[in-house]
This record gives C-alpha cells, structure tokens and sequence, in this order.
C-alpha cells in the first residue's frame, strides 16, 4: 500500500513504558533538514519581541554654548558661555566633548521587527521537526537522550488524560 516505504516508530505505553505497537513515521521526520533556513528565520522572528529604545531628544543640546571662533589658541568646538563654575569654557554639543550628544542617537524609528515569508516560517518548523528525530543532532544540543529507547519518543493516547505534573513525570520516569 501507501505506506509500505515509510519508517514505523514504536509506541510506547504510558501505564507499563513497553513498546505496544508501531505507527508510520509522519513524513514530516523525513523532511529536508536546513540549518541555514531555521538561523535565519530564527533570528528573524527573535526580533519581532523587542521593544524600541531611544536616547532623549534634547541630551547633549541644552546649553547655549557657541563656538569662540579663531585666534584663542583653542579648538574651535562650541564652548559653554559663562563663568564661576567648572563647566563654563568646557566643550558642548559635539559627539567628542563630554557631556555632548553622542553619535547617530538611537530613534524608536528603528526598523526592529522583521517580516518572515509564511512559507519560510513553515520551511523552517518542519526542518527543525525533522532535526528533532536524528539522535546525533539531539544528543550534539547537549540533551540526554542514552536512556531513551529511540527517538522520536511516541507515548499512547492515554497521557492526554493526566491532570497533574506529577503524574506525568511518573510517566516520562518509565
């Protein structure tokens, strides 16, 4: 039949933890596995959870410092006018000077989120689905899977009626 070519996977019960019987492997495990398409859709869609950030407006340009032109024997950046403190004489405005603006401020205006094609987006769930059925590839994640009979791990339906954490940690222990 139809399903003569396809891989089976065991199932195993969740009351004993023994393989009961097998099913077809869903063809979405046999799926081309692409790193590059899942990093780039990834990192794209990461970014649609930002929220803009900005420097003031105003930071840096609130004095009414002016340049002291040529001939002083100083640069020619703009100088806070005034006397009897510290900051009077001391540089403004620039990106250079302390205290000035710095450069190219932030805007919210950024472009933070990105757009991702829906086909890309689906493209990359069963990539990423397919990846989760190759032991070297789970195992490379860093997760522990020696005690896992194979991989994908399939349980009967019976799991969908446990209420409580507990019970299904019971579960998983088998």
């Amino acid at each position: 039949g139809a399903m003569a070519g396809r891989p089976v996977v065991s199932v195993l019960s969740s009351e004993s933890g023994e393989a009961v019987n097998t099913a077809p492997l869903p063809s979405v495990f046999r799926a081309p596995i692409r790193p590059d398409v899942v990093r780039s859709v990834h990192t794209a869609i990461a970014k649609n959870k930002r929220q803009p950030y900005a420097v003031a407006r105003l930071a840096g340009m609130q004095t009414s410092a002016e340049s002291w032109g040529t001939g002083r024997a100083v640069s020619r950046i703009p100088r806070v006018p005034g006397g009897g403190t510290h900051r009077s004489g001391q540089g403004a405005f620039g990106n250079m000077c302390r205290g000035g603006h710095m450069f190219a401020p932030n805007k919210v205006w950024r472009r933070w989120h990105r757009r991702m094609a829906l086909n890309q987006r689906r493209h990359a769930v069963v990539s990423a689905l397919a990846a989760s059925a190759v032991p070297a590839l789970v195992m490379a994640r860093g997760h522990r899977i020696d005690d896992v009979a194979e991989v994908p791990c399939v349980v009967d339906d019976k799991v969908q009626e446990l209420a409580k954490t507990r019970d299904a940690v019971a579960v998983l222990a088998k």
